[in-house]
């Protein structure tokens, strides 16, 4: 995936993910590949975007990269970098946040795992300080 995201990726960008827009900083774009059983999303960020804290309320989440660059942390933990081939398995209850690197689109498919009463828990945004000091 490169920098204009001009359609290397194996899944479309998709339109801008304004349903959630106010859970990320920046742009995000969001097609989603199945809603039957499992909810399975293709989610690309433009550079510098992120989406804020959030808990998956039983079932949790998994990812899969499909390009560019990106990070994921857990809370307490220290953010991990994210490239195209990582898988990142989120358990229900893990407060995290994911997205793009500064100077990096970033794509993933996002497989929620179907648990009876599952729900997200939407949190405060990544502060810019914290985000500016991963590169």
């Amino acid at each position: 995936m490169n920098e204009t995201f001009d359609g290397n990726s194996v899944f479309p960008r998709g339109e801008k993910n304004e349903t959630y827009a106010q859970y990320f900083t920046g742009n995000s774009y969001l097609t989603m590949l199945s809603t039957e059983g499992v909810n399975i999303g293709n989610v690309a960020f433009e550079p510098g975007c992120r989406n804020n804290w959030h808990i998956h309320h039983k079932g949790g989440q998994i990812l899969l990269v499909t390009g560019g660059r990106g990070w994921y942390q857990a809370w307490d933990q220290p953010a991990r970098e994210l490239k195209t081939g990582d898988v990142v398995h989120i358990p229900a209850g893990i407060k995290h946040w994911h997205g793009a690197a500064h100077d990096s689109w970033f794509a993933h498919i996002a497989v929620e795992i179907p648990a009876e009463g599952a729900s997200n828990e939407w949190l405060e945004p990544v502060s810019d300080e914290a985000y500016s000091q991963l590169s």
